[in-house]
């Protein structure tokens, strides 16, 4: 996105006084108001007017100021930090602005303009001339744009009959399409990203968002539209898991927002989806991701808008009609720019420097998520996932726990399970889904009337399990009366028969809702086989030291949507603990 590219004569023009940084003093300008844009010097630099003072306004640089001086020229554009919104999204990577990188590489110099902007769309028309068309309704589509298909739909407050339509001849994204009345629609349009994309009415029905990952989607699940936040320490696996998400979940479109994180991991990231088959399209994932990466070494203030570029990105796919995931990684990095950026306005800080609007813009960003009729009439989805980096893993920090507050689901990564290995290392104690009765409700709607008996089940058996853990380490297992042995056996098993999940396995990577069901049923029925062993007198230990390799083997030996096979080890299992004595 040239957010700057608009400036124009008419526009108040000053003069640069002061340049610390980022944080630019202008003078002269007349006629501004807060949060507009600004092209600084012979290079229009993009700059956000924070604050205004008399004729003199206070600006934060987007981009690198090196070179700017005072008695360079500022031109007000007129606009606040827009985004050009149309075909050529899917599969590209951008900076925080919407600009396109120049390669796969995140770190090099964004381009002023797009390859998709410069290139001519065919646009296929879905009306004729003389209909009535209202907000939200489908003009066209415009083919070769992406694995999902790229619907033009009417504009916001746009209504009437239409009076002309593009035909199949190839157009640029600034051109117009069609004419409803007397407005033009063009192929594109500019939205400003802090602004909520309009949508009819927010649904209230609960639909879940099937990740592939078990851990998530039979413990601690989220629905479409919800807002879910991933807090762990360096090293937990947070980036790994939300990848996994990016390529497993069954959204219809991905928005990747890398921000803060490091420039290989964003281009480990680019290179992943390239490589990666989409089981739904049969093309290449990356077709219906769109990247945003502002990694730690560019501007703060490109940051800052990532988040909300990103979210819009989302929100357009949306208003298409289509379920859209939106992955920020990191929010602390974003929450770390919100603190830098206060600290130079001369903000008053609160805790830990952070400032005093943090909870409220958080509150801003998870609030944009949701579940929604479309102005043209369908149900969609924004989800949001965001990362929570809090330094040295205290989750204590303001990021952290005013996170919590806005979320619907939380997963937090315990080390402890990192450095043993249990992948994904979400943590049953400390994380939570709100959701989960209304998922309940709507699975057993559709075909698993099991699921929240057995969801509650896992979740009692493990809090137990660690529970009969921390003792026995103090009086030793042999200590235990049976039964409590058993449900040491039967935590053992849910851990790494079922929650464990190995991402880099072409049978365990993705998980189906059925096969994780099944995988789930099966321990259970082997854990209530043991305690009736047991009642019936068979020795704890004769049941430790039974071969279950079977049960532990089953989510790696058998394919990830193959539920039945999971099914079928269950009667020779069963067979063979009944066989003890």
């Amino acid at each position: 996105m040239d957010a700057v590219a608009t400036g124009r004569a008419a526009h108040p023009a000053g003069t640069v006084t002061r340049v610390n940084g980022p944080l630019v003093e202008v003078e002269g300008l007349h006629g501004i108001a807060m949060r507009e844009v600004l092209a600084l010097g012979p290079s229009g630099l993009a700059a956000e007017i924070v604050g205004i003072s008399g004729g003199r306004a206070t600006v934060q640089a987007y981009e690198y100021t090196g070179g700017l001086t005072p008695g360079h020229r500022a031109t007000a554009t007129g606009e606040v930090l827009s985004g050009l919104l149309g075909p050529g999204l899917l599969g590209q990577a951008f900076d925080g602005l919407l600009r396109p990188l120049t390669g796969a590489p995140v770190w090099l110099t964004p381009q002023r303009v797009s390859p998709a902007q410069e290139r001519s769309w065919s646009f296929v028309a879905a009306v004729e001339v003389g209909a009535d068309v209202a907000p939200g309704q489908v003009l066209g589509t415009v083919p070769d744009s992406g694995s999902v298909e790229h619907r033009v739909t009417v504009p916001w407050g746009v209504v009437g009959a239409v009076t002309w339509i593009a035909g199949p001849e190839p157009r640029a994204p600034t051109d117009v399409i069609a004419r409803v009345n007397d407005r033009e629609v063009r192929l594109s349009d500019r939205w400003p990203v802090r602004l909520p994309r309009p949508f009819r009415a927010r649904l209230s029905d609960v639909v879940p968002l099937h990740t592939g990952q078990r851990v998530l989607d039979l413990v601690y699940p989220l629905a479409r539209g919800g807002a879910a936040a991933v807090p762990g320490g360096f090293g937990t696996g947070k980036t790994l898991l939300l990848q996994q998400i990016a390529k497993w979940s069954d959204a219809d479109v991905i928005v990747y927002v890398g921000c803060g994180e490091r420039g290989n991991e964003m281009a480990d990231v680019l290179e992943e989806l390239a490589r990666m088959t989409d089981d739904r399209t049969g093309g290449r994932l990356i077709d219906r991701t769109v990247v945003i990466a502002n990694t730690s070494n560019m501007p703060m203030m490109a940051r800052e808008a990532s988040v909300h570029t990103g979210i819009t990105v989302a929100e357009f796919y949306r208003d298409m009609g289509y379920d859209t995931v939106v992955i920020a990684d990191s929010t602390s990095r974003w929450a770390e720019s919100l603190r830098e950026f206060a600290n130079r306005n001369g903000d008053l800080p609160a805790e830990e420097g952070y400032p005093a609007n943090l909870a409220s813009e958080l509150a801003a960003f998870y609030e944009r998520a949701g579940r929604v009729t479309t102005l043209g009439g369908s149900a969609a989805s924004t989800t949001v996932i965001g990362a929570v980096s809090p330094a040295g893993g205290d989750m204590t920090e303001p990021v952290t726990t005013d996170t919590q507050r806005f979320v619907r689901s939380l997963w937090v990564l315990d080390r402890d399970l990192a450095y043993s290995r249990h992948y994904p290392a979400v943590s049953w104690s400390g994380s939570f889904a709100r959701d989960v009765e209304a998922i309940g409700a709507w699975r057993s709607a559709h075909g698993d009337p099991q699921w929240s008996e057995h969801r509650a089940r896992a979740a009692a058996l493990l809090a137990e399990a660690d529970r009969l853990a921390s003792l026995a380490e103090i009086i030793g297992t042999g200590s235990l009366p049976g039964h409590e042995r058993v449900v040491l056996l039967g935590g053992r098993l849910l851990r790494d028969g079922v929650l464990m999940q190995n991402a880099l396995s072409e049978n365990d990577a993705f998980c189906s809702a059925e096969k994780g069901a099944a995988l789930l049923g099966l321990v259970l029925d082997v854990v209530d086989t043991c305690q009736r062993r047991v009642e019936a007198g068979v020795a704890a230990t004769t049941l430790e030291e039974a071969d279950l390799g079977a049960v532990l083997r089953a989510r790696e030996e058998v394919g990830p949507s193959d539920a039945e096979g999971v099914r079928s080890r269950r009667a020779g299992v069963i067979a063979m603990l009944e066989a003890l004595t």
